[in-house]
């Protein structure tokens, strides 16, 4: 087995346009699309972050592993690409550069339907699902333009997905607290059908990974129920933390105001007096 980095210029052209163009905008142009805003160190920190990673993911040597060994191999990938770079993008674009990129108003509206929690949610778990039907996966490990378009729906619709319980926009502001809680439930219960799929089907489903080569000492059957559970562990972790982060933030904006204690407001009241 030779493993490999990939240099497809598609891919390199990509990732370093898109570098390229958020340095444009957070550095020279900052000043310009944020009203004078200081320069967003965290935000960059975590999109370069982010854009490292996408390239680890679907650049180093786990793309290959993924898509001709271990079927759990290519199930950490779509982790990381939904879980981890989606929400690293979304924190990392300061909120004033993506109020300037939602200006007008057809994509305001065009993103408020789109990251709707019943939208994004629907689109996602649907899209998600149907990747996994036998004959469209196969079809992404042997055609690499579907491969391509296979992590691109599922990178993109994670971020539509994820819009509502993360960003920090305010012309398409996140959910609710109500809406975070009840929509990131039904996530949760909407991905159970693909893990019982997977996990239940008492035999490997996918000929690829049935007749790869065993790299490690796990069979077929183990590795798709190992590619199950981390699909469902990532899953559950990420969205009890978000049902939790909710939770809190909506019990603290439910505490009454403090109350100034009555010594303060007698002394609030004797001032004018004196004058």
């Amino acid at each position: 087995m030779q493993l490999h980095w990939h240099t497809e210029p598609l891919l390199l052209i990509t990732l370093l346009g898109v570098g390229w163009l958020y340095a444009l905008a957070v550095g020279p142009f900052r000043k310009q699309l944020s009203g004078g805003q200081p320069f967003p160190l965290r935000q960059c920190i975590l999109f370069y972050t982010g854009l490292i990673l996408v390239y680890l993911t679907v650049g180093s040597p786990l793309d290959q592993i993924g898509e001709q060994f271990l079927f759990s191999a290519h199930m950490v990938q779509h982790m990381l690409l939904i879980y981890t770079c989606a929400p690293l993008f979304i924190y990392g674009t300061p909120p004033w550069l993506i109020d300037w990129l939602l200006k007008p108003s057809a994509l305001t509206q065009a993103m408020r339907f789109l990251t709707h929690p019943a939208c994004g949610g629907l689109l996602f778990t649907f899209v998600y699902t149907v990747w996994h039907v036998p004959a469209l996966y196969e079809s992404a490990l042997h055609d690499k333009r579907i491969h391509v378009l296979e992590h691109w729906t599922m990178f993109g619709l994670g971020l539509l997905m994820l819009w509502p319980y993360l960003t920090n926009s305010t012309r398409v502001p996140r959910a609710s607290y109500g809406v975070r809680m009840v929509a990131i439930f039904l996530l949760m219960i909407g991905q159970l059908p693909v893990f019982a799929f997977l996990c239940f089907a008492g035999e490997a489903i996918y000929p690829t990974y049935i007749w790869a080569p065993r790299i490690i000492e796990l069979d077929p059957l183990n590795d798709q129920i190992l590619g199950g559970i981390i699909m469902k562990v990532v899953n559950m972790g990420f969205s009890l933390t978000i049902l939790a982060i909710a939770f809190y933030q909506w019990a603290k904006s439910e505490e009454p105001e403090e109350v100034p204690s009555s010594s303060a407001a007698l002394g609030q009241v004797a001032r004018p007096q004196e004058s």
